[in-house]
């Protein structure tokens, strides 16, 4: 006979005091995103996860990419993270996307 374990879904997966998410702010694992302050020229990045620690309340958004063919994993606090934006379209300062998330348009 097999076992069978209990399936938690993939949005949510507890690991101790860790809550950890595939979605956040409107993104989903996959997407494109901005990250500020890297020392990375034309680095690319992409949304992997949001964790938050619920006995502390610390919280970061964990990206994975970096230069042309790099695939690192790298983990940044929300405020550094932003929805990618087209090259030489700056007309406003950027809003992180913890303050100003992408919502779903219905």
């Amino acid at each position: 006979m097999t076992t069978r374990r209990k399936r938690v879904p993939e949005a949510v997966q507890p690991s101790g005091n860790l809550v950890r998410t595939s979605t956040w702010a409107g993104l989903q694992k996959g997407d494109a995103v901005a990250v500020s302050d890297t020392k990375l020229r034309s680095a690319s990045w992409q949304f992997v996860a949001h964790v938050r620690n619920v006995a502390t309340g610390d919280e970061w958004i964990e990206v994975v990419g970096g230069r042309s063919g790099d695939r690192s994993l790298r983990s940044f606090p929300p405020s550094r993270v932003f929805a990618p934006t087209k090259k030489g379209r700056r007309s406003s300062p950027p809003v992180s996307l913890a303050d100003a998330p992408r919502l779903p348009l219905d």
